[in-house]
């Protein structure tokens, strides 16, 4: 009997213990995948992954200036983003971010906001294909503001409804950051928000690609929000920062 209960009791731990149900998780390993606002040099790309995730947790940023969705793949980059997922996908869990739009608007584009939503669906399947997870990122905003008192110009808004409607057609997950950057910089006013241009800390500044700190805020506000959203996926990988996380949170200057 004495033996009977030992192994109830052994049976009762394994199954009710909380690893049992993801037991060794893998590792996640990003790829950032976007226009320049994500990019070295200018997008919160390298924020994110340099100041918020917790290693071995790591990725590799793709995002550079100029990529629309349709030269993101006439360029090669998509092609080398897929063969990364194969490279990792046998150690890792590999999740492709996805956020384009700034570009795709433009007249000299040609390209129309269906086949943008086309391209962006596409992007989803193959990256599911390939063996990883999308995860659509509607696009950062823009920090031009107008009006009395001065709100931000909406000016990705189509690009954003696109996003969104293809992650919910393909149950993709997303986030979107638009709409967060976007009520952020209301909260802090035109002045705070141009601290984070890549030239110029004013409105004759860059205020569409970030410096080195707006990087790093801004990588945090990717990371708040998968976190918030998807916390038992990321949660355990994430390095937080509690005191940059309240002032996003608040709507305080950073």
């Amino acid at each position: 009997m004495r033996t009977l209960s030992i192994l109830a009791s052994t049976f009762s731990l394994v199954f009710s213990s909380p690893l049992s149900s993801r037991q060794s998780p893998k590792v996640p390993f990003f790829l950032l995948v976007g226009d320049s606002t994500t990019a070295i040099g200018g997008g919160w790309g390298d924020g994110f992954l340099n100041h918020t995730l917790k290693a071995p947790a790591s990725g590799l940023n793709y995002g550079h200036s100029g990529a629309t969705t349709v030269s993101f793949r006439a360029g090669g980059d998509w092609a080398t983003v897929l063969s990364q997922i194969t490279t990792h996908q046998a150690d890792s869990s590999v999740y492709v971010t996805i956020q384009f739009g700034h570009n795709d608007q433009k007249a000299a584009a040609n390209i129309s906001l269906e086949q943008f939503s086309q391209n962006l669906g596409v992007f989803v399947d193959e990256v599911r294909d390939a063996g990883g997870e999308p995860i659509l990122i509607t696009s950062l905003t823009r920090r031009v503001f107008s009006g009395d008192p001065p709100l931000v110009v909406q000016s990705l808004a189509n690009e954003r409804v696109a996003a969104i409607s293809v992650a919910e057609a393909k149950s993709s997950k997303y986030i979107d950051l638009n709409i967060a950057s976007e009520d952020y910089c209301n909260a802090i006013g035109p002045e705070a928000s141009w601290r984070y241009n890549l030239f110029n800390a004013t409105r004759q500044g860059d205020t569409t690609h970030l410096n080195e700190w707006g990087g790093t805020v801004f990588g945090r506000l990717v990371s708040d929000l998968l976190v918030e959203k998807y916390e038992e996926v990321f949660g355990d990988w994430t390095a937080p920062n509690a005191t940059l996380s309240a002032l996003l949170e608040e709507g305080l200057p950073a």
